[in-house]
């Protein structure tokens, strides 16, 4: 039986006085021999490298393969999640008309008919329009230190473009409908999370003394509390595809759409969260007749409200052990398993059970 290096001295210690207990009584030779035995059952308790087909201690922590290649490619793909989301946008259109022939772009009069005005060459009006749409969004994020998040995606957006209104005079589009499809990369910087808001307790109950239990138990109780929240700043970055546009002579200028908008996520498991995202998005459109060279620019922003879902690649593999029903993580020879779905937290803390 394999010995425990913390249990080696004493038997050490028992062997010698058992050599020298032929001089003893035979009460003391007794006690001796009781006090063998429950060194043995001891011994062999804290020998045993697998209870129940768990390990009462965790040697590797951490490890999540056999393998040396394993454990590099699983601990690299907990760092990875995938995601989807959609919601609403209020977009909001303006042009600052200026042309030497006004009479060639598709303006006319909608308002005060009974006084027929004539837009002269040089004049400068203002139109501008609101309108909703409708974005789904499919990305991949990569977790760096739990600091920041890089990730790219690919999402589509259905919207309407009413026509341009601006004193008496409308600019009138082919159609009212249009598609789109955006390439987007993105970038997020977390700004408070459980790790931050323990550094901040730290910071908060600096000034109660170490020798304080009841002040150091209570930082110490808040900080084991669960906090599943986390605020980032995101900023996304891309170009637009369009698939049905509102008109021909439109197109998106050939430069990158940019927003940037605060996301709140909470997390229900250690690999599922869901997450709202609000911000501002900014793009630009030209617009251009045939057989001139100037352009007319349509200054697009874009207010969004998103909500999705995100879902962690497990670097952690479920349990498949026979006869094993433990439903937190846990470790079989070295190596550690999750009990439960990805949906479920694995190492629930009280209320956290259903």
């Amino acid at each position: 039986m394999k010995r425990l290096p913390i249990l080696e001295a004493f038997f050490v210690l028992i062997e010698v006085l058992f050599l020298l207990s032929g001089s003893l009584n035979s009460s003391m030779r007794k006690v001796y021999f009781i006090l063998i035995l429950c060194l043995m059952g001891f011994q062999s308790l804290f020998a045993q490298d697998d209870i129940f087909g768990i390990d009462s201690k965790a040697r590797n922590k951490g490890r999540k393969s056999q393998s040396n290649i394993g454990n590099v490619f699983r601990n690299a793909v907990s760092n990875f999640s995938f995601e989807f989301s959609s919601g609403g946008t209020f977009h909001t259109n303006q042009m600052q008309f200026f042309s030497e022939f006004p009479g060639r772009y598709p303006i006319r009069q909608y308002n005060n008919l009974e006084e027929p005005q004539s837009i002269l060459a040089g004049d400068t009006l203002r139109f501008s329009s609101n309108q909703m749409a409708i974005p789904i969004n499919l990305g991949v994020k990569l977790n760096l230190f739990n600091t920041l998040m890089l990730g790219a995606g690919y999402g589509r957006e259905f919207g309407r473009m009413n026509n341009l209104r601006g004193g008496d005079f409308e600019f009138q589009f082919e159609n009212s409908n249009y598609t789109l499809d955006r390439a987007f990369g993105s970038v997020g910087l977390v700004i408070y999370d459980a790790r931050k808001r323990a550094k901040f307790l730290n910071w908060r109950y600096r000034q109660f003394s170490t020798n304080n239990i009841y002040m150091q138990s209570e930082k110490n109780q808040r900080i084991r509390q669960n906090y599943p929240w986390r605020f980032l700043i995101e900023a996304e970055f891309g170009n637009l595809y369009l698939r049905k546009n509102f008109d021909g002579r439109a197109l998106p200028v050939d430069e990158p759409f940019y927003n940037v908008g605060l996301r709140i996520e909470r997390e229900f498991s250690e690999y599922a969260r869901f997450f709202a995202k609000t911000g501002i998005e900014f793009r630009n459109y030209n617009f251009r007749t045939e057989n001139i060279d100037e352009l007319q620019n349509i200054r697009q922003n874009l207010y969004l409200a998103q909500v999705g879902i995100s879902i962690s690649l497990p670097g952690t593999k479920r349990c498949k052990v026979h006869g094993c029903g433990v439903v937190m993580r846990h470790v079989h020879d070295g190596v550690e398993y999750r009990g439960s779905s990805i949906f479920n937290f694995q190492n629930r803390k009280v209320g956290q059970w259903y």
